[in-house]
């Protein structure tokens, strides 16, 4: 019993201080939102190699000097989705995210045409990587500094897009808890059919009606579209990460979080539902 509530104890800690860094991040200001992503995105690609790594052991034989490029590369591409009115020492974002992503695709090809046996791996998880965590974290960055006219309108989406995930993956939890019997996939034995359906509409509803009533009536739909976009992409996600996992034999991605798993474990959702939510709003508003 002591046992337990030790564990209670170490998990709950652990959440409050991650809600604690979370809301730092996203509220303070623009720089600590983006100090923010580029911290998990950092955090995701470690776990993202290391499990590959367990997936294929050949990839773990491979240079760590070419295995780490790709993180680089996706921090340029980072650094370029930064505005680009902004500079460091008179030289523009976009000219510093350019140059590094340049410069480490360089040195990752030269190194990549000596890796012999090992170069199909060393491509695949670079594309992947590249795709999978430096895509969507870049667009959330430009999604933060995003304009609709004079109205910062990538904020408010980014922010409604956090917060329905976590209220969905609360939502799913309890529901599950107190109804769930039907497995809803192998992948994921502890996601129940009722959990999964329940939760998803509490989410769509309770996100819809938050939007509704505190913030914009005019931009309902805006609210109910990326309320649905978070509750179906982002269990998607979920079931993506879990199958990354068991292929590599673990289950949990890394153990930045006691009790709670890595980086991977609690942006999974997150990682696919924003770019879907960047290209719907994009397209409907032309946010720039």
């Amino acid at each position: 019993m002591a046992i337990n509530q030790k564990v209670f104890k170490t998990r709950a800690l652990t959440a409050v201080i991650f809600v604690a860094v979370m809301l730092c991040g996203l509220l303070i200001n623009e720089w600590s939102f983006s100090l923010l992503f580029f911290i998990i995105h950092w955090g995701c690609w470690t776990e993202f190699d290391a499990l590959f790594k367990k997936i294929s052991p050949a990839y773990n034989t491979a240079d760590l000097r070419i295995t780490s490029l790709p993180k680089l590369i996706g921090s340029g591409f980072l650094i370029y989705c930064l505005p680009h009115k902004y500079s460091i020492y008179n030289v523009a974002f976009d000219f510093v995210g350019i140059l590094i992503m340049v410069v480490g695709a360089v040195k990752f090809i030269s190194l990549w045409l000596r890796a012999g046996a090992l170069k199909q791996i060393i491509l695949k998880v670079a594309i992947l990587g590249l795709l999978y965590i430096s895509l969507s974290w870049g667009l959330m960055i430009h999604l933060r500094f995003s304009y609709f006219l004079a109205y910062p309108l990538g904020w408010v989406v980014a922010l409604t897009l956090v917060g329905a995930i976590w209220i969905n993956d609360t939502m799913q939890y309890i529901v599950g808890s107190l109804i769930g019997k039907t497995p809803f996939s192998k992948i994921s034995p502890n996601k129940t059919l009722e959990g999964t359906i329940g939760g998803s509409l509490l989410c769509i509803a309770t996100v819809t009606a938050i939007g509704y009533y505190f913030v914009e009536k005019d931009m309902i739909w805006l609210f109910l579209v990326v309320s649905t976009i978070a509750a179906v992409i982002g269990t998607l996600g979920d079931l993506l990460e879990s199958k990354i996992k068991r292929l590599a034999g673990v289950k949990d991605s890394g153990h930045f979080m006691p009790g709670h798993g890595g980086f991977l474990d609690r942006f999974d959702s997150l990682i696919l539902a924003t770019p879907f939510v960047v290209l719907v709003v994009t397209f409907v508003f032309g946010l720039r």
